[in-house]
């Protein structure tokens, strides 16, 4: 079985829809002052959580909306009703993680999270139209409303899913790097900044940020965990780096994250300095990373 073809020529459309770019401009501009950098933005984006919050508590709307359908099928009037206004309840917090991941997205994956968004309002707004209706005894009417708000969900979830796995918003970038498990050389000694200051440097083609603290010398991957921005661009304060792109900080002494957009810790490495030249390593079982994506 294969894909369904106009599905695809649908997204592509989608992403190439430059005329989309103001409408998402001045949404951004709304979104950013609900959703300010700090706290706020690292709860909803998911950082103490360690991965994105969106795709997890959508599940919570979006199960309460499904089981509306199966209780209408056994005449469960009330119990309908109710699970319609607690998946209109639960969408609330579940769009505001969305928009925070979707701050930092940029070109098509912007488009389209534009019009996931859309769409999922609409499947929200269906939802809600349909809890009033069910509210007032127009049991029919609210039916059709929760079957329409079903499709638009559907749909907007589809696009949802091309996001994450199509186009990789929101998975760990340095995923698919093949990080050397065995001591590799990473370049001259003389090439390792002083203490505040960063450095590029490559490891059998993975780019490396390096500096030191103290006597020590500290590697970390160079290309950002949330959408791989290069951290040797970035700028070091108390003992962390923040990424140039979209500030998300990173500890150098373990790669933790410190404050997002990013949700991933920053991979780490072993370093030492030997006849001048500086060679890393870093244990990782990792399966994925045998199989390597371009540097």
């Amino acid at each position: 079985m294969r894909t369904w073809r106009p599905l695809e020529t649908i997204v592509e459309r989608i992403e190439a829809a430059e005329r989309l770019d103001g409408i998402a401009e001045t949404v951004s501009g709304w979104a950013r002052k609900l959703i300010p950098p700090g706290p706020v933005e690292d709860v909803l984006t998911g950082v103490p959580a360690g991965h994105p919050l969106h795709p997890a508590i959508v599940t919570v709307p979006i199960g309460a909306w499904m089981s509306v359908g199966l209780l209408d099928a056994f005449g469960e009037d009330t119990a309908a009703r109710r699970l319609t206004a607690l998946g209109c309840v639960a969408a609330v917090p579940a769009a505001a993680a969305g928009a925070s991941d979707w701050l930092s997205t940029g070109g098509a994956e912007r488009r389209v999270g534009l019009v996931h968004a859309l769409g999922n309002d609409a499947a929200l707004t269906a939802y809600g139209l349909s809890w009033l209706a069910r509210r007032r005894g127009q049991r029919a009417r609210g039916i059709a409303l929760s079957v329409l708000g079903a499709g638009l969900l559907a749909g907007a979830g589809w696009l949802g899913g091309h996001l994450a796995y199509g186009r990789g918003v929101g998975v760990d970038t340095t995923a698919f790097q093949h990080l050397p498990q065995d001591w590799t050389d990473a370049g001259p000694e003389s090439d390792i900044p002083a203490e505040g200051a960063l450095a590029r440097m490559d490891a059998d083609g993975i780019p490396l940020l390096v500096t030191r603290r103290g006597d020590a010398v500290i590697a970390l991957a160079d290309r950002c965990t949330h959408r791989g921005g290069p951290l040797h661009e970035g700028v070091v304060s108390g003992g962390c780096v923040t990424c140039p792109w979209h500030g998300s900080v990173f500890s150098l002494e373990d790669g933790t994250v410190r404050s997002g957009p990013a949700t991933r810790p920053e991979p780490t490495f072993e370093t030492r300095v030997q006849d001048g030249r500086l060679a890393v390593r870093r244990h990782d079982v990792a399966t994925l990373r045998t199989k390597p994506i371009g540097r």
